[in-house]
């Protein structure tokens, strides 16, 4: 995992200017944990990669970099309580769910914008990204996308689900 994540680092030095790898391969050596959950993420689909460094807490920002939503991770509904409310023609999960079980957290619409900085993700899938609160217990979860060259953050029912549709994860190191 440490090749893989070495080579896409090297390959989009864009998305990580100020970092070298020596310091990203030592703090993952130190936390050997992390790389299983990296692990987990590539085998999904998400082809993670550090966006830099979270300036409050100076850990490391990795999160899914697949151009379009992971494969591995469409055709879900927000949470497991829409799911649980989906009558009809369920879907086989959860995004939040899904997340929880690979060990990363759904993407922040900050986090999904500072992506979007970096190249254009999601032209033909959307994602899930954390829904507050106050939003979800509405019923409503939210989701972006990139169309027109710009950057969308829209609503939905959170037991809908769409097969483009899908969720993008972070993990701080």
């Amino acid at each position: 995992m440490l090749e893989v994540l070495k080579k896409r680092f090297e390959e989009n030095q864009n998305r990580h200017p100020d970092l070298v790898w020596t310091l990203v391969e030592q703090r993952l050596k130190e936390h050997p944990e992390q790389l299983e959950i990296l692990k987990r993420m590539e085998e999904t689909g998400g082809e993670p990669d550090t966006i830099g460094v979270d300036e409050n807490t100076g850990k490391l920002i990795f999160c899914d970099c697949s151009t379009e939503t992971p494969k591995g991770r469409r055709s879900l509904c927000y949470d497991d309580e829409a799911l649980r409310k989906r009558k009809n023609n369920p879907p086989s999960g959860s995004a939040v769910h899904q997340a929880e079980e690979i060990g990363v957290q759904l993407m922040t619409e900050e986090l999904y914008r500072r992506l979007q900085e970096l190249g254009q993700f999601d032209t033909k899938t959307s994602s899930w990204i954390a829904t507050p609160d106050s939003i979800r217990t509405l019923g409503g979860a939210l989701f972006c996308e990139r169309r027109y060259g710009t950057v969308f953050t829209f609503h939905n029912g959170a037991e809908s689900y769409y097969s483009v549709r899908g969720w993008r994860g972070y993990l701080c190191i």
